[in-house]
Formats: structure tokens, C-alpha cells, sequence
């Protein structure tokens, strides 16, 4: 099945309908929530919490003996919050900054979740055999109820997110003035890392505890060189997230050999890369484009500035000079000679050239601006 087969069927066929809606809510919620994450600087907090949720799985499963996802989801919800609150707490009663409280609570939880996931590989029950999709994601397993719980869960972040939304604005760009004002920052930041944990969580199955953190980041980090404005941000990152959902079910489904989850990730990754280079405010080329721009302008400007200099010392500005007196200076090309007379600030006749009333004044203008910035 190619890629336009999919698009035809993805209607009809309850699978990849199922799928792909999943994965798009999903690339949604991870986009909208991760806006908070990467603007708050703390992108391995995804990562962490992701992790964190194995142990929580595990311990589900041995509790229960059973594979509801919904008892699993729970058991790595718990988990997750666990290990929020002691990356809170390690942060805040020690002089460990949060990316080694963020290091230590990964590697602590996660290396303790595979350890009971060996314990559960060799118990003489076939029912644990499965529980590694929660490592890498399958998003095969979807069914309708998994869905109705993500469009749950992001309905519920939507709405919590437009309630404190001048309180989320505050506390992210400026925390000490939110706390000034009487707002509980503390109440506030539980609050966001809640909703990150249930994004991740309900992310686990499709993705996986490995990629979790990549379909939490991608899309805000994308959506960051687009925009300084943080709904705008929100709003893009969201949809960067479920074009990822989308077109990587898509392209997952047009070959028998490519997992889901990866394949999601990896477009999320094509959406940052093309939004480094190509945004026109922070992108690779327009910067590069800018650079040289602003190169060739003060070029022209060091080059009309000279022509000033030597224009002033005759009563008329006109008189014309020859175009050799500019060889040995350091800014003078031939190009920007043509640059500068096709701005009618020079005319230029044979091997002479003269100024104009025009570029005398622009380049009197120049003058009087360094002047003033020095």
C-alpha cells in the first residue's frame, strides 16, 4: 500500500482510522504541552518522566497479572508523578541543579523498571509477554477507547491551559514577579508538570518510553523559530505535532518494515530541521541572508561615505573625480560603484564619477548618525 492508498483508505478502514486519530491527538497534545516544557528549559524533563512511568507499568502488571491499558496507564501515571515530585524535591531542598535532578531520577527509574521487566520475562506466565511495547510503542495496539482517552486528556489540558493562561504566561517568562503579584507559583508549576506527565503517559503505547520525549519536544522546538508570541507558538507546535502523527502513520502504513513510533518521531525531527533553516526569523538561511546583506550595505555605505568625504572639500558636490581615486580604498567594488549609481547617489560618466545632491545628503545623513551613536 503506497501513501495515496492510505489517504483513500484511512476513512473507511477502522484501523488506520483509529491510528491515524490517535497519533494526531496525540502530536497535538505533545505539541501544545511541550511549549511549556521547552520554554521553561527544561527539556529533559520529557525524557525523565517518560522513564519514570516504566517502574509504574511493571508494578501495574504484577499487582493486577493482567495488560489492561488502562490499569497500566494508571500504574505509570503514579509513577510519573512520583518521580516529578522527587525531581521537584531534589531541585528544591539540595544545591543539585534540575538537569542532574532530571539525569539521576531517569537513570534511577528507568534502570529499576528494567529490572522488574526482566523479573516479569521469567515468571511462568504467558500473559507478561507484550509489556516491551511500552519501550518502543506500537501504535497498531490503538483501539477507539484509547483515542476517546487522549481526546479526553487534551480536552481537559486545553481547558485548564485557556483558564490560567495569563497565570502560565507570568510564571513562564517572569516567576518571581508572578509570586509578587500573589499567585501561587508553586500550585501553578504542579499544575503544568501534571499535564505534562498525563500527555506522556497517554503517549507511551503509541510511542514508546524511549521516543516519548522527542514527540514531546519536536513540535515546541519547531514552532520556537516561528514566532515570539506564545500562542502563536502553541497553536503551531500543535499542529507541527499532528502533521508528525499523521504523515508518520502514513508513511508507517505504506511499508510492512517501519514501526509507527519512530517513524513519527523522525517527521517531528524533518519539521525542526526544515524550521532551523528556513524560519525567516531565526532560520540558518535568513540569517545567512541578512549577514550578507548587511555586509554589502556597509559597504556601500563605507564607499559613500569616502566619495563624501572628498565631494565636500569642492564648493560643488558634482565635480567629477576619477574612478581611481577609489582603487586603493577597502570598501570600493566595482559592483557596489553600481549599486550606489543605480540609487542615483553617484553618476558616473567613463572612467569619472561625481556625486549627487542625493546621495550627498544620504551620505551627510550617515555621517550624522555615527556621530550620534559614538
Amino acid at each position: 500500500m503506497n501513501i495515496q492508498e492510505y489517504f483513500s483508505l484511512v476513512f473507511n478502514d477502522y484501523t488506520l482510522r483509529t491510528i491515524t486519530l490517535g497519533t494526531a491527538v496525540l502530536g497535538a497534545i505533545c505539541g501544545m504541552l511541550g511549549s511549556f516544557a521547552v520554554l521553561r528549559k527544561q527539556s529533559l524533563l520529557g525524557d525523565a518522566i517518560s522513564h519514570a512511568a516504566l517502574p509504574g507499568i511493571a508494578i501495574a502488571f504484577l499487582i493486577t497479572g493482567a495488560k489492561n491499558s488502562n490499569t497500566l496507564l494508571i500504574g505509570a501515571l503514579v509513577s510519573g508523578l512520583i518521580g516529578a515530585y522527587w525531581i521537584r524535591g531534589i531541585t528544591k531542598n539540595t544545591h543539585l541543579k534540575s538537569d542532574t535532578a532530571l539525569g539521576l531520577i531517569l537513570s534511577l527509574f528507568f534502570g529499576f523498571g528494567m529490572l522488574l521487566l526482566t523479573f516479569i520475562q521469567k515468571m511462568p506466565n504467558s500473559n507478561q509477554a507484550g509489556l516491551d511495547k511500552y519501550l518502543f510503542g506500537q501504535a497498531a495496539t490503538l483501539i477507539e477507547s484509547d483515542v476517546w482517552l487522549m481526546c479526553i486528556v487534551t480536552a481537559i489540558s486545553l481547558v485548564v491551559v485557556l483558564l490560567f493562561w495569563k497565570e502560565f504566561k507570568l510564571l513562564l517568562f517572569d516567576a518571581d514577579y508572578t509570586k509578587s503579584l500573589g499567585y501561587n507559583t508553586q500550585f501553578l508549576d504542579l499544575l503544568i508538570t501534571a499535564l505534562i506527565v498525563l500527555a506522556i503517559v497517554i503517549g507511551l503505547q503509541t510511542v514508546g518510553v524511549i521516543l516519548m520525549s522527542a514527540m514531546l519536544l519536536a513540535p515546541a522546538a519547531a514552532a520556537r523559530q516561528w514566532t515570539n508570541s506564545l500562542g502563536v507558538m502553541i497553536f503551531l507546535a500543535a499542529i507541527f505535532g499532528a502533521l508528525s502523527g499523521v504523515l508518520g502513520t502514513a508513511v508507517s502504513a505504506s511499508s510492512n518494515n517501519l514501526s509507527t513510533g519512530p517513524v513519527i518521531v523522525l517527521i517531528a525531527a524533518v519539521f525542526v530541521v526544515f524550521s532551523f533553516i528556513f524560519s525567516p526569523g531565526r532560520g540558518l538561511l535568513f540569517k545567512e541572508i541578512r549577514y550578507w546583506k548587511n555586509r554589502n550595505d556597509l559597504q556601500l555605505h563605507k564607499t559613500l561615505a569616502f566619495m563624501h568625504n572628498i565631494a565636500k572639500t569642492h564648493e560643488n558636490i558634482s565635480h567629477p573625480h576619477s574612478i581611481k581615486i577609489l582603487n586603493n580604498f577597502q570598501g570600493y567594488t566595482k559592483k557596489s560603484l553600481k549599486k550606489l549609481e543605480g540609487k542615483m547617489y553617484i553618476t558616473v560618466n567613463g572612467s569619472m564619477w561625481a556625486m549627487t545632491q542625493e546621495g550627498y545628503d544620504a551620505a551627510a545623513n550617515l555621517y550624522n548618525q555615527h556621530n550620534n551613536n559614538d
